[in-house]
């Protein structure tokens, strides 16, 4: 029987790797902020070297850009990359849902239901913009899970993994969108409920996804190329 080792290097560059993305994700660290690896390392209570690696991985992911005098600095967010990434979900949830139509069953709605109430009532019990977003990620994934096309789900999934890298949560910047959002996921369930056809719901999800990126892309007032 093998006895516990004491924590290695690797174990805590990954609590140091842990800490710092949840940080960037949830908006603690915004973009520009400076991570100077002594001051972490005392925070954290570890050596510069765990946090080194971490800001290494964090780098090679995108979250993090290291300038030469300056040193790391959590990466902003790329309005345009944000817009092009979401442009590609909604299309690609669109036709995934759509696709979905046949295949879903009572549990899919129920469960697409419950996720809809817990949202809904977020507004009103203090808004928590990054649980706002994994519910509605976990919303969308549900409706668009029964799609048979394979490759389709794959590539939603590879957006969905490039939005966390840009930002946890588009919310924390217009919040006023989620109760609209909530709106229009009424409006879904109600449509798969009557029996929408396949063209109506494709659209109908696209638009919905396509209006969280103009109120992110106007609430940022940068103009962006449709």
């Amino acid at each position: 029987m093998t006895t516990p080792t004491q924590t290695t290097p690797l174990s805590k560059s990954e609590r140091v790797y842990q800490t710092l993305r949840e940080r960037i994700s949830d908006g603690t660290y915004v973009g520009g902020f400076r991570l100077v690896l002594d001051q972490l390392a005392r925070e954290l209570d570890v050596s510069p070297v765990p946090v080194r690696e971490a800001v290494r991985r964090l780098e090679a992911e995108g979250l993090v850009t290291f300038t030469r005098n300056v040193g790391a600095q959590v990466r902003g967010i790329d309005v345009h990359e944000y817009a092009d990434t979401m442009q590609t979900l909604a299309y690609l949830e669109g036709a995934a849902t759509s696709l979905a139509l046949p295949h879903l069953d009572a549990s899919h709605l129920e469960r697409a239901q419950a996720l809809h109430d817990q949202m809904r009532r977020l507004p009103d019990i203090g808004f928590d913009p990054v649980r706002f977003t994994e519910l509605n990620e976990q919303f969308h994934r549900t409706l668009y899970s029964a799609c048979p096309n394979k490759h389709l789900i794959s590539m939603l999934e590879r957006e969905w993994r490039r939005m966390a890298l840009i930002r946890r949560s588009s919310f924390a910047a217009i919040p006023a969108r989620s109760r609209e959002s909530v709106a229009e996921h009424e409006h879904i369930l109600t449509l798969l409920r009557a029996g929408a056809g396949r063209d109506e719901v494709e659209r109908v999800v696209r638009c919905h996804t396509l209006r969280t990126r103009e109120t992110y892309v106007a609430a940022r007032a940068t103009p962006v190329g449709a």
